[in-house]
């Protein structure tokens, strides 16, 4: 398929999957397609923006492979991941007579990734599905690992499915064209890895950070490629979630819990990300969990980043209510994941008084 440097592979037995890494192999897709064993018809889900700037590439790789090709565009932003679009990419599947063999291709972020992932596994009671991701958050993270689905009003991911791709194609060139904002919003969620896993790789990150920024090839190469290695291997452990997964989901409980009481218009999701890592590091120090030092070199490494540290007031209910309604809550019980030092994270449930605490201390006015 390509040289084995650029391959990161998942490992789930029959559901395996590569994650392919390099500029230029979204030209090649067309290709990749062919040596799975698919051919006929392929619906390319996708925003307007993309459809403009890969959409005509995309469609002639596919179809100088042989395939037909259906683009399916949808409004673009979080406010789109929801049962109603998913239903239309599926009325769309009827009317162009998909059938099983046929194939959905995911052209986008995060958010086209999860929706595209839903409506193929929904469709025929599941068809084959492609990310061919075009955003640092789907590259390092979104589009690896199967997790699917829209947002419902009272809370983000609520309703999905765990749908593996048949494979991932991260062109690192089509970072380039990345609004700076989502460039970014990205650099959380590369940032989280370090803390949950790999200690030397965060270290990595705050010696290189400049470069980084940048977007020096070598360097995005080398973050795109660590990242997606240990959600691999991750997911290769735990595919649904069931334990070692949830250490994936750092900053994820305050940061949905915030996307969601800004009804997703305030923060784009790396954003609110950035901010849940944060603050979740605050609140282990605050249980003596971890040192200080953990706290601050999180801190100081996203805001070089440039991405927001502070998080919103809300009422304690209304930050409480929002937490509960996470997909992570287990027996009504809120679930968070909390560093113990850098690489090391853990699960653990929390308690309300406990946490009301720390949020009256964390909005404590200065003196």
């Amino acid at each position: 398929m390509t040289r084995s440097n650029e391959i990161v592979k998942v490992g789930l037995g029959k559901r395996s999957y590569d994650i392919v890494i390099a500029p230029g192999s979204l030209h090649r897709t067309g290709k990749y397609l062919q040596s799975l064993g698919l051919s006929g018809t392929v619906g390319v889900v996708t925003n307007p923006t993309l459809a403009r700037l890969y959409g005509a590439s995309l469609k002639q790789a596919l179809v100088k492979a042989g395939f037909t090709c259906h683009v399916i565009s949808i409004p673009e932003g979080e406010r789109t991941k929801t049962l109603r679009w998913a239903s239309y990419i599926v009325d769309e599947l009827v009317k162009h007579r998909f059938e099983r063999r046929s194939a959905l291709v995911a052209l986008g972020g995060g958010v086209i990734g999860d929706i595209t992932g839903f409506a193929a596994s929904m469709y025929l009671r599941g068809i084959p599905f492609i990310q061919v991701a075009t955003t640092l958050v789907a590259q390092v993270d979104s589009s690896v690992g199967g997790k699917t689905g829209v947002n419902h009003p009272s809370g983000k991911n609520l309703i999905g499915a765990f749908y593996q791709p048949a494979l991932v194609v991260s062109d690192t060139n089509t970072l380039r064209t990345l609004p700076r904002r989502e460039w970014l919003a990205g650099l959380a969620e590369v940032i989280k890895y370090g803390v949950i896993s790999d200690r030397n790789f965060f270290a990595f990150l705050e010696d290189r950070m400049e470069h980084i920024l940048d977007m020096r090839e070598t360097d995005v190469q080398t973050v795109v490629k660590r990242c997606c290695e240990i959600k691999a291997k991750v997911v290769g452990k735990d595919e649904r979630e069931s334990g070692l997964r949830r250490i994936l989901n750092y900053g994820h409980t305050i940061g949905h819990a915030l996307e969601s009481l800004s009804r997703y218009r305030k923060y784009i999701h790396g954003e609110a990300v950035g901010i849940g890592m944060v603050h979740e590091a605050l609140l282990a120090h605050y249980l003596e969990l971890c040192s200080k030092d953990v706290v601050d070199r999180q801190r100081a490494l996203i805001q070089r980043t440039g991405l927001p540290v502070r998080m919103p007031v809300h009422s304690f209910s209304k930050f409480w209510g929002a937490m509960r309604h996470d997909k992570k809550v287990a027996s009504g019980t809120v679930h968070c994941v909390l560093p113990r030092s850098l690489g090391k994270v853990q699960v653990l449930p929390l308690e309300p008084r406990t946490v009301r605490r720390w949020y009256a201390y964390c909005h404590e006015p200065s003196p």
